[in-house]
């Protein structure tokens, strides 16, 4: 089994205010787990989106297991669940697999 994280910078309960709250940028989390098949499989699709709206939307990555308190805050009850935020404020939650397409359009309807 696939074990190694998204390639993503990473946040944790430790930064995520910081990184992801106090960003300027929008922010897309990717909450993940290590034993969570499809969090892998989403994964290339996640960064072919992140590609494509560069500068439009930062992405990271939080692995849920080891970050239980942001988890739990954002009540993050499956995997794979993305969460994107802007002025520090959660502004859409997306959980489970998708396309590329199915994700872009999501997110671009999102998006400030």
């Amino acid at each position: 089994m696939k074990t190694d994280a998204p390639a993503f910078p990473t946040v944790t309960d430790a930064t995520f205010a910081e990184e992801v709250l106090g960003s300027q940028t929008p922010v897309l989390v990717d909450f993940w787990a290590a034993w969570c098949g499809p969090c892998h499989q989403l994964a290339p699709v996640l960064e072919r989106v992140a590609g494509e709206l560069d500068g439009r939307v930062r992405v990271v990555a939080l692995n849920a297991d080891e970050n239980p308190v942001t988890a739990a805050a954002y009540r993050v009850l499956g995997l794979p669940t993305m969460k994107v935020f802007a002025g520090g404020e959660e502004i859409g939650s997306i959980t489970g697999s998708r396309s590329a397409s199915a994700l872009r359009d999501q997110l671009e309807r999102l998006l400030p």
